[in-house]
């Protein structure tokens, strides 16, 4: 790398949803803007949580400065239990945002770290780097994004953001300070492409409350409002809806309990009539009193609200007249786990609400006209197009050049990709050797496990064709097979006369053998050739491929 050249480092959140995370280099300073998670999808069997790869700043870590931290979701603030495994460094962010930080390393035994309080406006100075942050609209309460002033210029990275004229805080998005930047220069602009392909604005989270606000005046029982534990925003919508209609708020799913818990100590929620009861302390009120909040809005199936539903839940059961509000939108690849919930739901006989059904809820991040306004506010000489998939970088990068930014200045980038800029242009260096991290188990689980794709690609082949195990037991000084090869299939095919088909199997595998078994023999070629013959002959008689776990044994 060239001295006085600012990097640009995507290390999660581009060309997909979550996990998102930035690095910005300059010289011997390295800053991080976020460290999230993604939430598994439906393809992704066994995995508890998705996150980035931080190798190239485990390996550079006597330069990273700090981790500056745009808001508290998960998706924005999960991974930091992972870094902090691995590396001591300041955290940054706002009071709330820190606040679920710290519920988050409690929960995961980790201590004594760094956290660095910030606020809007409050500059902290580092050697090669300045950053400001600023006021942002999302659907959590104290989001900021970054003014980042470097020895080139200005970057602003918006973190996820939309304009909200009448968010439930009361709190503006502050404007002026992108105007502000715009009017000083802006050297490179980073914004949420979430929703890049939706026209027009985004609607106010006033909606929410309400929708919330009918359906707790109509509901003549009890209702339940699933969310994401960290929407603390919703939160506060159901407690003044349970206020006004004379109910009782109480809260299950252990994170959404600590959240909610940290938030009224922390003034962030507001309930000055005692509207929130601990779980226990509600058995005796009738139901038509109780608005219960929980986990489970993307139908995980460990989750309250799905627990709820199947009768596993060891304090609530969903029953015939409930009202259940799912106050999210799913995640890509938790849609049919979503559906599945819902009509599990509708069959019990409860009153559902969704949002195709109703606006209980709206997305947090920015439609197309305020991504249009923050572009020209900012008026950037270059653009980077952050957090979506590709399809959604590529039209915000296309909204960009609508407005004036030329083509060569605005680069699609996805993670590991590296863009260096020096005083006369910006232009793409070689991408780090990037790799998607896969975790199984908790972060405190002595057993953590990092999942690869090829162990992933395993897991996937196990749930679509089974497994066969064929064993052979061999005499240790001859090397002849003793008796005849044993078969144990799980989740194969259902053949009509399978005892007939186990019987050719074992004769596939001796014949393929017979020239092979002697003292000599190599374990791992027979056993490939066990393999190998016994694949062949299956997929000829059933077109199936599953997974054959050949066993040699001496004896």
């Amino acid at each position: 790398m060239n001295k006085n050249t600012l990097r640009v480092i995507p290390l999660g959140g581009l060309g997909e949803i979550g996990k998102n995370m930035m690095a910005l280099e300059y010289n011997d300073e390295i800053v991080v803007i976020d460290c999230g998670i993604m939430f598994p999808r439906a393809d992704m069997p066994g995995v508890d949580v998705v996150i980035p790869d931080i190798a190239y700043l485990i390996a550079n870590q006597e330069k990273v400065r700090g981790i500056f931290l745009t808001h508290g979701h998960e998706d924005h603030i999960g991974a930091l239990p992972y870094l902090l495994r691995e590396m001591d460094v300041p955290i940054y962010g706002t009071e709330l945002t820190l606040g679920l930080v710290r519920v988050r390393l409690e929960d995961r035994k980790i201590h004594n770290a760094s956290l660095q309080t910030i606020a809007p406006s409050e500059t902290i100075d580092l050697d090669e780097f300045s950053v400001t942050p600023f006021r942002v609209n999302h659907s959590i309460p104290d989001a900021v994004g970054f003014i980042i002033d470097t020895p080139l210029g200005l970057v602003i990275h918006t973190g996820d953001f939309k304009i909200d004229h009448t968010p439930v805080d009361g709190i503006q998005f502050d404007l002026t300070a992108i105007a502000q930047a715009g009017d000083d220069g802006v050297l490179l602009l980073m914004a949420d492409s979430t929703y890049a392909e939706m026209a027009g604005y985004t609607p106010s989270e006033q909606i929410v409350g309400d929708a919330f606000d009918n359906i707790i005046g109509s509901a003549e029982g009890r209702v339940i409002i699933a969310s994401f534990a960290s929407l603390i925003s919703r939160v506060q919508q159901a407690i003044d809806a349970a206020y006004k209609y004379d109910r009782i708020l109480t809260v299950t799913g252990r994170s959404m309990v600590d959240n909610v818990a940290m938030a009224l100590d922390m003034g962030y929620l507001e309930d000055p009539n005692n509207v929130v009861r601990k779980l226990h302390e509600v058995k005796n009120i009738p139901q038509e009193k109780i608005v219960l909040m929980t986990t489970g809005a993307q139908g995980e199936p460990t989750s309250a609200l799905v627990r709820m539903s199947n009768k596993s839940h060891r304090d609530v059961t969903i029953e015939s007249g409930d009202t259940v509000i799912i106050s999210s939108n799913p995640i890509p690849g938790n849609e049919l786990l979503v559906s599945q919930t819902i009509d599990n739901l509708f069959k019990i006989g409860a009153r559902v609400f969704y949002s195709r059904l109703s606006e209980v809820h709206v997305r947090g991040h920015a439609s197309r006209e305020e991504l249009k306004l923050m572009i020209n506010l900012a008026n950037p000489e270059y653009f980077i197009p952050v957090h979506g998939d590709f399809r959604h970088l590529q039209l915000h990068a296309e909204i960009a050049q609508s407005l004036g930014v030329p083509r060569e200045n605005t680069f699609t980038l996805v993670n590991g990709n590296i863009l260096e800029i020096n005083e006369n242009k910006a232009h793409r260096a070689t991408s780090l050797d990037y790799e998607t991290i896969y975790i199984d188990g908790p972060i405190d689980s002595p057993t953590l496990v990092d999942v690869n794709e090829n162990i992933l690609e395993d897991r996937k082949k196990l749930g679509n064709t089974g497994i066969i195990i064929v064993t052979i037991a061999c005499d240790k000084k001859s090397g002849n097979m003793l008796g005849e090869p044993n078969i144990i299939a799980r989740g194969f095919v259902d053949v009509e006369n399978p005892n007939e088909l186990w019987d050719r199997c074992r004769k596939v595998v001796t014949k393929s053998l017979k020239k092979q078994l002697k003292p000599s023999s190599n374990s791992n070629e027979i056993e490939k050739t066990m393999k190998d013959s016994l694949s062949s002959f299956l997929y000829q008689e059933t077109r199936q491929r599953p997974v054959i776990l050949p066993v040699k044994v001496e004896v």
